[in-house]
């Protein structure tokens, strides 16, 4: 079961990676079409880890605002909130308002881009590490709302 959940983490980090590396400059697409299908591309990186049970991917993404949630107060404090990818899937962002900007003006029906490690639920999945980690040791997370980055 380890080497098939290896094989998955894998093979999602290689497509994402590739997807992310695609020559652009000669592309047939236009900066629309371009910018559709990466979050295709994301979407179909988070429904692989939702249908895997994958975990521990850090997984970019973009979506809609569905439900701000009340903040998370106990022990490390996060700010909550389901947003609904363009395939559907919902997630729940837990971004860590101790160590990062709290993204106040917020509001259901936002667009959000996201940054983070995926943890799988049966929900459709958690993403947290939104932000930066004051010891070094794990990849920078972000939230972009409004032009605006919070990590």
């Amino acid at each position: 079961m380890k080497k098939l959940i290896l094989v998955i983490v894998l093979f999602l980090c290689g497509y994402v990676g590739y997807n992310q590396y695609l020559p652009s400059s000669s592309s047939i697409f236009s900066d629309s079409e371009t910018s559709l299908r990466a979050k295709s591309n994301n979407d179909e990186a988070f429904d692989s880890a939702f249908k895997n049970h994958a975990s521990n991917l850090q997984l970019e993404g973009s979506g809609r605002v569905i439900k701000v949630l009340p903040d998370d107060t106990k022990g490390s404090q996060h700010q909550k909130f389901l947003v609904k990818l363009n395939s559907g899937q919902k997630l729940l962002i837990a971004h860590n308002i101790d160590l990062a900007p709290r993204v106040n003006s917020l509001s259901q029906g936002d667009q959000i881009n996201f940054y983070g490690e995926y943890e799988w639920n049966a929900k459709g999945g958690v993403v947290h590490w939104t932000h930066r980690d004051p010891s070094g040791s794990h990849i920078a997370g972000w939230l972009e709302h409004n032009g605006k980055k919070y990590q």
